[in-house]
């Protein structure tokens, strides 16, 4: 702080006097309290340093005399009252200049402000705080005492202090009152810890409630960004059909311009082709325009699951009436499709929940599905496989939160209902009418398991054959015969000429699926069956590569990557293998039959005959449980078993028993 002379103040005033332009007419200037600022300008050294300097101490002793000398004038109090009391407009009316202006508007918080600021629980001040955060000299004298003293001098020092009591007896009330001290320093550090970890809390508060504002917001956009990307679709399948359109236009405006040879030499070549294939099977081949379809991809991912905490339920729908035998999704919050033993094959958004139409043309129910952009692939228990293609859908996504109130019984679909019965049936909807591409009718038994890739789809049926298909002329190029193939490994192993072929000594499991699972990418074609082995199949020689043992049940379930070959089985476990080697890299056990598994970059999911999902996490190998049957104690009701799982970027789809589907983040 800086110690002014008197007689500078009385030369301010002097030249004050002769100033016209005082602060609210009191004729105090504004050099007279840039002067009285500087006098009580002080710092925390200042007030609290030791006073063994007596430049310092004399310092301060004069700054506070000067103060109390000035602040003994009644008419200088006054005036500093008169400033304190002026409002904001009163300073922006007056004379003032413009940094007092903005030092006096910044200083005045209005009442939305003050609300918000946590209240202070702590009893102490913040010099007191400051006060007690520094190191107690008494401490750290007693420590460097220590270190110095030998144990001779401390003897030394003891027969002294015991030959003059008075100063003992001084020293320990002395070391009485430090201690006095120092556990009075102490309780303000725990209060002033105290206060803070409830103004932590506070604000943990305060953001969490800030974290839900911003998620209810992200929802709305990515509900929004869905409907833009249907009408971006929409629009590109209206260019797209125009084209066509356009083409054809061409094609029969430039065709009379050729000549009246050339036509006669067209209708031979038409008679000749009509010659060479029969009409009837010409009428069943599909057309070139019904086999084609469109793959649109979503311009952007969905990003709000990946924010919610694992083991969040995002929806519950109750899809079906009957047990769920399939479902499959193409992105978190995107299309679902689900199929039932109610003979129902539903498609679904995710994202406003709600059913958008019914794929109608098999005779029985969907045992297995595959959705894959917006091509649908279904096999029955008609032993045929359709596709489907959802781009050429007829209809307008909708939201439940956003239906006017009007329109609400219109847009019932029947599936709100807490018990299926008393709800009407759905209305037959034609919105899917011009989605089916074609079917595949080569199977003389129920399609259990399929997949595709490509332009290229793998089925297998009961009727214990494997059949690869072209999607682009829709025709069956080869079929495996799962039983060939073992009897032909089963010679071998006997006549000694293949060792990699290991007999289980099984029969197969009558009422397990004879296909349980199968994937294909490129050549490679992994196929589980119902006597336990997973056989890898080359489809560019027919043959079987390598077959995997290990299980000691029907498999139900499989996938693999790069390196891993993940299996699910009736008997109750889940097996890691390792495909470079052949052999079993990890295993975990259940307490029922696996009847459905998946994995995606970070976990392995599996319907266990329970009524929550089983996770294992391959990062930190933490095994954990996620669904309705989590919570099932609390609310004392149990939920129906899980039958079916599907897994994506910690997006999680479970069908159950009852027809119920649940949503959940994990």
């Amino acid at each position: 702080m800086e110690n002014h002379e008197p007689n500078e103040w009385f030369a301010d005033q002097s030249i004050a006097t002769a100033v016209d332009d005082s602060v609210l007419g009191t004729g105090l200037t504004t050099r007279h309290l840039e002067a009285f600022g500087r006098k009580v300008t002080t710092t925390a050294g200042h007030l609290i340093g030791p006073l063994s300097d007596p430049a310092i101490g004399s310092h301060y002793q004069n700054a506070i005399s000067d103060i109390h000398r000035e602040l003994r004038r009644p008419t200088v109090q006054r005036r500093i009252l008169a400033l304190a009391q002026t409002t904001p407009t009163d300073l922006v009316r007056s004379r003032l200049s413009t940094s007092e202006i903005q030092s006096r508007a910044l200083s005045s918080l209005p009442a939305e402000l003050l609300k918000n600021i946590p209240e202070d629980t702590s009893t102490y001040s913040l010099f007191q705080g400051f006060k007690a955060s520094l190191p107690d000299p008494s401490n750290e004298h007693r420590k460097s005492h220590r270190r110095r003293s030998s144990r001779g001098q401390r003897l030394l020092g003891e027969a002294e202090r015991g030959n003059a009591l008075p100063q003992s007896v001084g020293g320990l009330k002395k070391e009485r009152q430090i201690l006095h001290h120092r556990m009075e320093m102490m309780n303000i550090r725990k209060n002033m810890c105290s206060a803070e970890i409830h103004e932590i809390d506070n604000k943990v508060t305060n953001l969490t409630n800030m974290r839900k504002i911003v998620l209810d917001r992200l929802a709305g956009l990515e509900m929004d960004e869905a409907d833009l990307d249907h009408a971006l679709v929409e629009l590109e399948n209206k260019l797209e059909d125009l084209g066509e359109e356009m083409g054809e236009a061409a094609a029969i405006e430039t065709t009379p311009k050729l000549g009246g040879h050339n036509d006669e030499a067209i209708s031979e070549d038409a008679g000749a082709e009509e010659s060479f294939m029969s009409e009837s099977i010409y009428q069943k081949l599909p057309s070139p325009r019904s086999r084609k379809h469109r793959t649109i991809k979503k311009r952007s991912m969905a990003i709000l699951h990946e924010h919610f905490e694992p083991g969040t339920v995002i929806k519950e729908i109750q899809a079906h009436n009957d047990l769920i035998t399939a479902i499959d999704f193409d992105s978190p919050f995107g299309t679902m499709v689900s199929a039932a033993l109610d003979d129902t094959v539903r498609v679904w958004d995710l994202n406003a929940g709600r059913c958008l139409g019914f794929l109608e043309g098999h005779h029985a129910s969907v045992r297995c599905l595959q959705v894959e952009d917006n091509i649908v692939a279904t096999g029955s228990m008609d032993a045929s496989i359709r596709l489907w293609d959802l781009s050429r859908a007829q209809y307008a996504p909708r939201n439940n939160s956003r239906v006017d109130k009007d329109n609400e019984e219109e847009e019932d679909d029947g599936l709100s209902y807490a018990n299926p019965e008393d709800a009407p049936p759905p209305p037959l909807s034609s919105s899917m009418a011009d989605c089916p591409l074609f079917t595949l009718e080569a199977h003389v038994d129920e399609v259990t398991a399929l997949h595709f890739r490509g332009n290229t789809l793998l089925s297998g049926s009961a009727d214990k054959t494997l059949r690869q298909w072209d999607l682009a002329t829709g025709r069956c190029v080869q079929t495996l015969d799962v039983l060939w193939a073992a009897a032909q490994a089963s010679a071998s192993v006997a006549a000694g000429t293949n060792t990699q072929w290991r007999p289980t000594g099984r029969l197969p499991d009558a009422s397990a699926d004879f296909v349980g699972a199968l994937q294909c990418f490129d050549a490679a074609l992994a196929c589980g069956t119902a006597d336990g082995i997973i056989r890898l199949w080359d489809l560019r020689s027919g043959q079987v590569h390598r077959s995997l043992v290990g299980h000691t049940g029907p498999i139900t379930c499989l996938q693999f990557d790069d390196v891993h070959l993940v299996t699910g089985s009736l008997d109750r476990s889940i097996r890691i293998w390792d495909l470079r080697t052949g052999s079993i890299y990890d295993a975990f056990a259940y307490d029922n039959a696996i009847t459905s598994m998946m994995f995606d970059t970070r976990r392995i999911v599996c319907a266990a005959g329970e009524s929550v999902v089983k996770i294992h996490d391959k990062t930190d190998g933490h095994h954990w449980d996620c669904g309705a049957g989590v919570s099932a104690e609390v609310d004392g009701t149990m939920p129906a078993i899980i039958e079916r799982v599907r897994v994506r970027d910690g997006y999680l789809i479970e069908g159950r028993k009852d027809g119920m589907i649940g949503v959940w983040a994990c």
